[in-house]
Parts: C-alpha cells; sequence; structure tokens
C-alpha cells in the first residue's frame, strides 16, 4: 500500500521525536506515582567513613559494613528514601565496578527498606579533585572534603561533555527499571559556589540524555534559591516532580510550601535542618506531613564530612553543643534521643 508524501513525512518525523525520549511526565502521572509512595522520609546519605563521594564509591573505600550499620539507624528511626550523590569520576575509572558498587548499595538500603534517590552532578563545595586516595578531613571543618561534580574542569576539557554524557545515560540505562530507585535528581544546586550561568549548557544537557532514556522512575531538579528566577522556571518546566532545599525556619518552609504546590505535582523537600536557624525535625515534619510533602533532611551520620559543625568555620573548635546537621553518632547513639523519637512517632501516624 502507497502512502501520501505527508503521512511518510509526519511518520519520519514522529519517529525522530521519539528517539529524543520521554517529555516531562503529565501532572496526573505524577500524581499517581507519589500516592503509590506512601509518606517519603529520610536523609541525605554518605557513609560516616567517607569524607566524599569518591571515599564512597571507589572500589578501595567501598564500605559495606558502614553502609549496612548506618541504613539500619534510619531504618529503625522510620526512613524510607535516602538522597545520595554519585561522581562521574568513580564511573570513569571503572565503569562495570561502578555500577556493580551501586547495585551492591542498592541491596543493602532495599534490606532495609529504603528507596535511593540518586544525584548525578553538583555545583557546591570543593572545585578540584581526582581518583585515588582522598584527603583526610580538615579537623572539625564542615564538609572539607566534599566534591563538585564536574565543577570548573568542565570549562578547561571540551571532552568532558561528552564524557558526561555517557556516564549518565551508562548509569540510567543500566538503572532505568529498578524500583529500588526511586527518583532521579540531575543536578544539585545549579549555579552555586559563583557558576551562574556557566552551569546552563550541563544543566540542559543532563535534561536531554536522562529524557533520551525515558527512566521509568520520575526525574527532578530541586529549587534552592529564589531568586535564581531563570534557573526556577527551567527546573519546574523539566521536572516530573518538584523539589525543593530550604534551610530557614517554619514561616519559610509554609511560604515554600504554598508556593510549590501551586504547580499540581509532589513537592519534596530534599534538603532542610538547620537546628540554629530553628529548621528542625519537631518544627518541620509536622507541617510537611500534613501538607503531603517530602522530607529529606540533610545528615544521618556525622563523620568525615562533620557536618554537625557548622558551615563556614575555621576548624580547631570543640564539636558544637548544638549541632548543624546529622542524627546520629558513628555507633548509633543519637545526638538527641527525643529527636529520634519525635521522627519514629510522626513516621509511624
Amino acid at each position: 500500500m502507497k502512502y501520501p508524501a505527508r503521512i511518510l513525512l509526519l511518520f519520519v518525523l514522529c519517529c525522530r521525536l521519539s528517539a529524543y525520549g520521554q517529555s516531562p511526565w503529565p501532572a496526573a502521572k505524577a500524581a499517581a506515582w507519589y500516592q503509590q509512595q506512601g509518606w517519603l522520609l529520610g536523609a541525605n546519605f554518605i557513609p560516616s567513613t567517607a569524607v566524599n563521594q569518591l571515599e564512597m564509591w571507589q572500589a578501595a573505600t567501598f564500605d559495606t559494613a558502614a553502609i549496612d550499620r548506618e541504613l539500619g539507624y534510619a531504618a529503625a528511626t522510620g526512613f524510607n528514601i535516602m538522597r545520595v550523590y554519585l561522581h562521574h569520576v568513580a564511573w570513569q575509572q571503572d565503569r562495570e565496578g561502578f555500577k556493580q558498587r551501586v547495585g551492591q548499595y542498592l541491596g543493602i538500603a532495599s534490606r532495609h527498606h529504603i528507596r535511593t534517590m540518586f544525584v548525578f552532578f553538583d555545583d557546591c563545595w570543593r572545585d578540584s579533585y581526582q581518583p585515588g586516595p582522598q584527603p583526610a578531613p580538615v579537623p572539625g571543618v564542615h564538609n572539607s572534603g566534599w566534591l563538585k561534580d564536574p565543577g570548573g574542569l568542565i570549562d578547561r576539557d571540551t571532552t568532558l561533555m561528552d564524557t558526561l554524557r555517557v556516564y549518565v545515560q551508562d548509569i540510567i540505562r543500566t538503572f532505568k527499571q529498578d524500583q529500588r530507585v526511586a527518583i532521579w535528581d540531575l543536578y544539585n544546586e545549579p549555579g552555586h559556589f559563583k557558576h551562574g550561568a556557566k552551569s546552563w549548557p550541563l544543566l540542559k544537557n543532563v535534561v536531554a540524555w536522562t529524557r533520551a532514556e525515558a527512566p521509568e522512575q520520575p526525574v527532578t531538579i530541586g529549587i534552592w534559591n529564589k531568586e535564581f528566577t531563570d534557573f526556577n522556571q527551567y527546573q519546574l518546566e523539566q521536572s516530573d516532580i518538584i523539589t525543593f532545599h530550604n534551610y530557614r525556619d517554619s514561616a519559610s518552609m509554609q511560604e515554600a510550601i504554598d508556593t510549590l504546590r501551586r504547580y499540581n505535582r509532589p513537592v519534596i523537600c530534599t534538603e532542610y535542618m538547620k537546628r540554629p536557624n530553628n529548621s528542625t525535625f519537631t518544627t518541620h515534619l509536622p507541617m510537611m506531613k500534613k501538607a503531603g510533602v517530602g522530607a529529606i533532611n540533610w545528615g544521618l551520620v556525622a563523620g568525615k564530612t562533620q557536618t554537625n559543625y557548622p558551615q563556614g568555620n575555621k576548624g580547631g573548635e570543640p564539636e558544637p553543643a548544638i549541632w548543624y546537621h546529622d542524627i546520629f553518632r558513628a555507633d548509633g547513639t543519637p545526638f538527641d534521643a527525643t529527636e529520634t523519637a519525635f521522627i519514629r512517632e510522626i513516621a509511624a501516624q
């Protein structure tokens, strides 16, 4: 049977468009997905034995015992999701080994009934990095070893963008049907640490690369600075579900919730809880649960990242009386037993 030329042209165009992958989910699909999740409650996770993402994921320092032990603390507290950062250098060193370790991590988390939100890129903290042994933490300094990915290297290495494309698509292709992965968070705080507009090419590319793979899980890029209006508009338009960061008091949190719920999509706060700012579990979890907003605080176990110390400190100070972030010591002792009891209670409601 012969078809008119315009019908054939339309068919070819449709095939070409489909090759670019999926569009952002319709709001109804996002709502249906969210309804099946229950209330998502958890923390940003890196084991206490790792100073940064490379130390977490490299073969020589991939600490399954610490991961298992510390996710056990999380499960006993009522947490059901962890937000976990990847790093392209760990993949670049050993692609198959890296994916195997990601699978091992997911297996451990799943045994604790915890699902995972993976983060690909990050504009925050140290700009230089290299594979191999990682530097020891600077005593008492908040996040002294945390790494950007890819940071300023992308401005100097003209081949890196293509490497990052292969990396993102390899990881998503491997895990895009894995139900242990709850969400893909494509880029943490784009434009931060004075990257500004230089973050646009990678941000737009990671969205395109991810959509081309059509993962079964939702995709998000979290809002973190309400003054970044152009970034925010793009991130909201390209996200299946809305995520955001807020480390301020309860009035600020409520304002953020009210603003973002107007988009009629599921909303999850993927960074909060800074005790000196009156951003605490007791002040914030009740309002988030009432609003049906997922809650993922910064920090689970105080360790080599030292995020229990205040941001911007010079180091050498004693451990603060009021922890900045984090919930447990490495041995499982909570910073504040009444706090963890409160989390368990609200998780069970």
